[in-house]
């Protein structure tokens, strides 16, 4: 029992950099396909003409489909549209967690991308004006 802790923290200790890398990013929703929100491969020092013979990939679950790393470049782009309406169901900040694998030798490193909410009920004038009398009762509905 002892030898396989002492195994464990041995390789933690001689692999632990490359295994845990963590890079953060953002991306408004709504964007379409194709936009890139960054280069996972630059951010992580990584050489770009190696990325296909390592197989550099997205490895992690269902809502993680919304992304995926271009192995030419090393560029992590929108898959599809992403409502974060829908995905976050209104909770407060709304972020992915994505595991990418490279291989030769093996490296996981674990990126997080928040998605930013766009206004999509704005008004549709920038300021309005409204005159409003002074004795006016608190709870008035005012319609323009």
């Amino acid at each position: 029992m002892i030898y396989w802790i002492f195994f464990h923290m041995s390789l933690l200790l001689l692999f632990g950099k490359k295994a845990f890398a963590q890079i953060r990013y953002t991306v408004p929703e709504e964007s379409k396909g194709g936009t890139v929100v960054g280069n996972v491969a630059r951010d992580l020092g990584l050489d770009v003409t190696s990325l296909n013979d390592r197989r550099f990939r997205v490895v992690s679950g269902s809502k993680d489909a919304f992304f995926e790393v271009n192995q030419d470049n090393g560029a992590l782009v929108v898959h599809g549209k992403i409502d974060r309406e829908e995905l976050c169901k209104g909770s407060g900040a709304c972020v992915i967690d994505l595991k990418i694998l490279v291989e030769n030798p093996l490296e996981m490193h674990y990126v997080t991308v928040e998605i930013i909410d766009i206004n999509d009920h704005s008004f549709p004038e920038k300021e309005q004006q409204f005159e409003i009398a002074e004795h006016t009762p608190p709870g008035t509905r005012l319609i323009k």
